[in-house]
């Protein structure tokens, strides 16, 4: 290998180098919201904003130890005694700066076929959207992966209410939300004034083996 070409991959290594310091602790930290970690309630309120670093826009956390049995309050519990909801049935946004959304559990609080259609948005616009249909026999885990988003939207409609909670005199097409997975971007770079230091490292220590290489040739 002549000096040049030695040279130039010296070269190469050192800015490859410099890219891997300057992005290091650029990394997402992953996080589940549970809802059992807000103020303890025997029935139902609003999520506050805040909460989990989002904020919440008709999202709702109850008691599904306290609701009606057999509903979705109650059979969508993953962990813990709280879930979340839409309030009467409408949409609700969840927003913050970029964060990915991983998989979240949804279970239909009154209707068996419940179609909920979650949307990711980015500065307005649409990045992704997915329709799943959930009963209120059993929670379902179902994996979004949508990545570098400023909000989300849930909108669920349809379905049918089962005979056995027609009597309970509770009705809509609210659905509950538990194990909200996600990660949030947080990046960390070094002190500006380590940089200097950490570039010069690179480059004498570059220098000094290419004269070493010089030398063995000479």
């Amino acid at each position: 290998m002549n000096i040049s070409t030695f040279a130039k991959k010296l070269s190469t290594t050192a800015i490859a180098a410099t890219v891997i310091v300057l992005n290091i602790g650029a990394v997402a930290q992953a996080a589940v919201l549970t809802f059992d970690d807000i103020a303890p309630i025997s029935d139902f309120d609003q999520i506050p904003n805040g909460y989990g670093g989002f904020n919440w826009d008709n999202f709702y956390y109850n008691n599904g130890s306290n609701a009606i049995s057999l509903t979705g309050y109650d059979n969508g519990r993953v962990s813990g005694d709280y879930v979340a909801f839409n309030g009467f049935g409408d949409p609700a946004l969840v927003s913050d700066g970029i964060f990915d959304f991983n998989s979240a559990y949804l279970t239909a609080a009154w209707n068996n076929g419940l179609s909920i259609t979650v949307e990711g948005f980015k500065s307005g616009a649409t990045l992704y959207s997915k329709t799943v249909v959930v009963d209120t026999t059993q929670p379902t885990l179902v994996n979004f992966d949508y990545f570098g988003i400023d909000e989300l939207r849930f909108t669920s409609f349809g379905g049918v209410q089962p005979d056995y909670l027609v009597q309970t005199g509770g009705s809509g097409t609210q659905f509950a939300l538990d194990n909200f997975t996600f990660n949030e971007k947080v990046t960390s770079v070094p002190e500006p004034t380590l940089l200097p230091a950490i570039l010069s490292i690179i480059t004498v220590s570059a220098g000094s083996v290419l004269r070493r290489k010089q030398l063995k040739q000479s």
